[in-house]
C-alpha cells in the first residue's frame, strides 16, 4: 500500500471520485470504465472482504489508520487529502472519512445465482438508488439467498445503493437479467415459482400464497410509480398482495419486500 499526499483537487490522480453527486454522469461512466465507488471503510471492508479489488482509496488523514488496516498487504495507492479537497472533488461532505475506487465484479449468470437458491428477489425497473439499496439490505436480513435485477434497474453498485445496502451489495449473490424471457426460461427450469407483488384482480393475499409451502420462490417488486409491468404481470404464476389497513393501499417498494421476504422465509415448506 502507498500512502500518498495529494494536496490539489485538480490532481488527475483523482479523477474517479470527482462529481459523485451526478447521478447520470456516474450510471454513465461507472459501468463503462469498470469501476464503482465504496463509501467508508466499513463499507470498503465489506467489498474486499467479498472479493473485489479496490484501484485506489481517497481518505481524510483522520481516517488514515483504518484503511492502512484494511488494505496493508494490497498494491493500492491511497491518496491522504484535506478535508476541503475532497469535498472539492467527490461534491459533498464526506462524513465517513475515505472512498475507495473498485474495479467492478463480473457478474454471474442468472443459472449460477439460482443454484443453490430457495428464496430470490426480483427487482424490475427500480430507478430510486436508495430504495435499490433498502431491498438489498433487506434481501441480507431476511433469508434472501440471491437478487435478480432488470436492465433498466438502477445500479445496485452505484455509491448511494452500497451505502445505504449497508453493504447487503457484497453479502447476497445477484446480477442484471438480459431480458424477461430468458429469466422466466431459467427460472422455471429451476423449479421457481415467479409470485409478482402487486394490486391486481387475481391477487391473493400474502399469507394464502405463503401457506402453498412453494419450495423455490421468486418475488418480484416493481417501481413505485408505475409498479410491475404487463410482461412480469403475465409471465408471473402468482400474484400476490399485502393485507393493509387504515386507507393505505401499499407500502415503499424496500419495506414491501422487507414484509414479503419475511413471510416467505417461514412458508411450511422451510419450517
Amino acid at each position: 500500500m502507498e500512502i500518498i499526499a495529494l494536496s490539489d483537487a485538480a490532481d488527475p490522480r483523482l479523477d474517479d471520485y470527482r462529481g459523485l453527486t451526478d447521478t447520470a454522469l456516474r450510471a454513465a461512466r461507472e459501468p463503462e470504465r469498470g469501476l464503482y465507488i465504496a463509501e467508508s471503510a466499513k463499507v470498503i471492508a465489506r467489498a474486499v472482504g467479498a472479493g473485489h479489488e479496490p484501484r485506489s482509496v481517497m481518505v481524510q488523514q483522520r481516517w488514515v489508520d483504518g484503511i492502512r488496516d484494511l488494505l496493508a498487504d494490497r498494491d493500492v495507492p491511497v491518496y491522504v487529502v484535506p478535508d476541503d479537497v475532497a469535498e472539492a472533488v467527490s461534491g459533498f461532505e464526506i462524513h465517513r472519512g475515505a472512498l475507495a475506487s473498485m474495479h467492478r465484479p463480473v457478474l454471474p449468470s442468472v443459472n449460477e445465482v439460482l443454484t443453490d437458491a430457495s428464496l430470490v428477489l426480483i427487482l424490475e425497473d427500480i430507478g430510486d438508488h436508495t430504495n435499490v439499496g433498502a431491498a438489498f439490505r433487506a434481501a441480507a436480513g431476511l433469508g434472501a439467498d440471491a437478487v435478480l435485477v432488470s436492465p433498466r434497474c438502477a445500479d445496485p453498485l452505484y455509491r448511494r445503493s452500497v451505502r445505504v445496502s449497508m453493504g447487503g451489495v457484497f453479502q447476497v449473490p445477484w446480477t442484471r437479467m438480459s431480458d424477461w424471457g430468458e429469466a422466466v426460461g431459467d427460472l422455471h427450469s429451476a423449479g421457481f415459482d415467479i409470485v409478482a407483488l402487486a394490486l391486481e384482480e387475481r391477487a391473493v393475499a400474502l399469507d394464502e400464497y405463503v401457506a402453498l409451502g412453494a419450495e423455490r420462490v421468486a418475488l418480484v417488486l416493481g417501481s413505485e410509480g408505475d409498479g410491475l409491468s404487463r410482461t412480469a404481470l403475465d409471465v408471473a404464476d402468482h400474484v400476490v398482495t399485502i393485507p393493509m389497513s387504515g386507507g393505505v393501499d401499499s407500502l415503499n417498494v424496500a419495506s414491501a419486500a422487507a414484509v414479503a421476504l419475511w413471510a416467505l422465509r417461514r412458508r411450511p415448506s422451510q419450517a
